[in-house]
């Protein structure tokens, strides 16, 4: 029993050790990519984009379920954006509040006849909705598919555009989002398939009229870690993939695709919980399979706001989601690890992705389990422990702390050198006791997995209907 305890704690030691030299070379790789970026965005003319009539028009795909809250604001937002040739899709999938209803009031909807094609599988559509005060507005009503997925495949099959972008009903793209994250895309439009943007936390910032006036980091600590993880998986995590061309995920709430490669993949799985990774690992195993000479990007400049959850229980809900849909999207495609075939995804991004993010949490807390041990036994070595805690937090610090310091020196949407003290104070503090949440979180997700519940609960939201969005 105590070798056991031993070996355990020893095995704990060096997987800590090798993740956070992993995210060190990762933050080394973001900084590089980051410098080449702003680099390029020195040389970039956005308004040759805007004015081109070559730009390639946009359908932006919104689902959304029961989102009466901030569903008109979101679509005001996005007709609003500054790109030519727009057309918005919303998806109503099966909502059982007023989301339908705002959208007819506000929008002056009427069912329309029009040609629906099922491109990729999704529930029934009941109707189909214009607007003659926005000609770019499609409404798509249909039954409910259980999943995002399903609604996401609707909009696409009722876009008209050669490129979609899939929008979260909850979220606020700044005004030139789309013309920045395009004018990266068409660099280079044969190879860069795909492109996703960064997501930030909108509470505690000014919002008016679907627009987010200022900037602001959220009041409350919950939200302010939320604001420390995103910058970190984003800044640091997507950033440095997507250099090796090795992105695993373009986030459900902000990414372009092309809609020919969309259809051809086959569209979402319907029945995907985190549809985005499974989106993106099925688009690599296509092209790859199909040996194509490709690109899948991060743009860490295109900014999608969104509200994220301040109460415990919304919060723990979606990460124990998030933590699921990663387990199913990584089973389903199992049959990519190690094989040659599928390239650098087959033999180093899958592989990382189930052992450093699924199987986490497990590794976690059997680890965390026999150091309890070790010390009720009074075999806790002092040194291993010290080591312990320096390789397995401090340095996970260092590196948070890092993302928040990559973010002042590139983009800096906080301004306010007030802003910057307080993420790196959260950045030290983050570990407890957020991070045994955290992993109790994920372990739900593991364990509703393997259960098979794969419903989505409903997460609390206060809306965009305030100008401060404080929580």
């Amino acid at each position: 029993m105590l070798r056991f305890i031993e070996i355990s704690n020893h095995a704990l030691f060096y997987y800590y050790l090798a993740a956070n030299l992993i995210y060190l070379t990762l933050l080394v790789t973001a900084i590089a990519s980051s410098t080449t970026h702003q680099r390029r965005l020195a040389s970039i003319r956005i308004e040759r984009i805007k004015a081109s009539p070559l730009t390639p028009p946009i359908s932006v795909v919104m689902p959304a379920h029961n989102e009466e809250a901030c569903i008109v604001t979101s679509v005001l937002s996005t007709l609003q954006l500054d790109y030519p040739n727009l057309e918005v899709v919303v998806v109503n999938d099966g909502s059982t509040d007023r989301t339908l209803a705002e959208l007819t009031q506000h929008f002056g909807l009427r069912r329309a006849n029009m040609l629906y094609h099922a491109y990729v599988p999704s529930a029934p559509v009941t109707g189909i909705y214009l607007s003659d005060a926005h000609p770019g507005l499609i409404v798509v009503d249909k039954e409910p598919g259980g999943s995002k997925a399903d609604a996401n495949n609707a909009g696409v099959n009722a876009a008209t555009s050669p490129y979609i972008c899939v929008l979260d009903a909850d979220a606020i793209l700044e005004s030139d989002a789309l013309l920045r994250i395009m004018v990266v895309i068409l660099s280079d439009p044969e190879r860069i398939v795909a492109a996703g943007g960064i997501v930030r936390a909108v509470n505690g910032s000014v919002v008016r009229n679907g627009q987010l006036i200022e900037p602001r980091l959220p009041s409350r600590p919950l939200e302010i870690i939320q604001v420390v993880e995103y910058l970190r998986a984003f800044l640091l995590g997507r950033e440095a993939w997507a250099r090796w061309n090795m992105l695993p995920n373009i986030s459900g709430a902000f990414g372009v695709f092309r809609r020919d490669l969309l259809i051809r993949a086959g569209g979402y799985r319907p029945a995907a919980i985190g549809e985005d990774f499974d989106l993106v690992t099925r688009l690599h195993r296509h092209l790859l399979e199909q040996k194509t000479d490709y690109r899948i990007e991060f743009v860490p400049d295109p900014v999608c706001w969104t509200e994220v959850p301040s109460d415990l229980r919304s919060l723990g809900r979606q990460r124990a989601r998030w933590q699921n849909g990663l387990l199913d999207a990584l089973r389903r495609n199992s049959d990519m690890l190690f094989r040659w075939r599928y390239g650098r995804i087959g033999t180093v991004s899958l592989p990382y992705q189930w052992l450093f993010e699924s199987l986490a949490p497990l590794f976690e807390l059997i680890g965390l389990a026999t150091i309890a041990l070790a010390a009720m036994f009074g075999v806790l070595n002092g040194v291993f422990f010290v080591r312990f805690l320096i390789y397995g937090y401090a340095f996970a610090t260092l590196i948070s702390i890092g993302s928040v310091l990559l973010e002042e020196i590139t983009f800096r949407r906080y301004n306010r050198p007030r802003d910057i003290f307080i993420l790196i104070l959260f950045c030290c503090f983050e570990h407890f006791p957020y991070r045994q949440l955290h992993l109790i979180w994920r372990l739900q997700g593991i364990w509703q997995y393997f259960r098979g519940d794969y419903a989505w609960k409903p997460l609390k939201r206060a809306g965009f209907s305030s100008s401060h969005l404080q929580g």
